[in-house]
């Protein structure tokens, strides 16, 4: 894991968000406390049980968050593209991490400590409405995917993690390419079906002339088909 200097980074395309809602004198604490840290791939950013001590945007590269169920069975609960944030929610519900967090691949990631986060917060009510819409914007899309992941059949269930990888990370320039390329068995946990399952329905897909394959990269050929196959279920 490699730090590097604040200086490197300009915060106001790097916190967006975050940096027009706070005063000169804010940006400046904010500024000072931050660190920046690059995360190889597959490397842990936070573990399951931790203690949790900041909260984190993703400035570049692809981080997923996931946690382990019966059997070491993985599920991956949530993407992250950049310029979101992350980490924070343990830490106002007084928990410790339930879930844990690993770079897809190399990815540059902001932390700030939330101490200093709380104390902003407290101070700049307009903060404080930004977090309350991030997190009623997750729960929103959490329970969403909890009844699409539970009711969905399998075709249903892979055809909506794939729309979801396009809208989230989009294409590459060939205007069809998924711009990620993920193992089978994330793929898998990301659907919420065995790593047979996905390799079979992606296979059936690529028979209908839905998709094709080159390795780890997933060409979308008939989206429209797609978006019937997720909707229908």
């Amino acid at each position: 894991m490699d730090t590097h200097y604040k200086e490197d980074i300009d915060f106001s395309t790097s916190l967006p968000e975050v940096w027009r809602l706070l005063t000169d004198n804010e940006r400046d604490i904010l500024r000072k406390n931050s660190t920046i840290q690059t995360y190889k791939r597959n490397q842990l950013i936070y573990c399951m049980g931790d203690e949790p001590t900041d909260m984190m945007c993703l400035l570049t590269g692809k981080v997923k968050i996931f946690k382990d169920g019966v059997g070491g069975r993985c599920q991956i609960i949530r993407m992250v593209k950049p310029i979101q944030y992350f980490a924070y929610r343990a830490y106002f519900a007084h928990e410790k991490y339930l879930t844990s967090a690993s770079a897809f691949e190399t990815s540059t990631i902001c932390s700030i400590p939330m101490d200093v986060v709380t104390d902003l917060i407290y101070k700049n009510p307009n903060l404080a409405m930004f977090f309350i819409r991030q997190l009623s914007i997750d729960l929103g899309i959490s329970d969403e995917r909890t009844v699409n992941l539970t009711q969905k059949h399998v075709r249903g269930r892979l055809a909506e993690s794939l729309l979801f990888l396009k809208d989230n990370y989009g294409l590459e320039e060939d205007g069809a390419t998924l711009s990620i390329y993920l193992a089978r068995e994330d793929l898998a946990s990301l659907s919420n079906m065995t790593t047979s399952n996905a390799i079979r329905t992606l296979a059936m897909f690529v028979n209908e002339h839905i998709l094709a394959i080159d390795g780890r990269k997933i060409m979308l050929l008939d989206v429209n088909r797609l978006k019937k196959i997720s909707k229908l279920g």
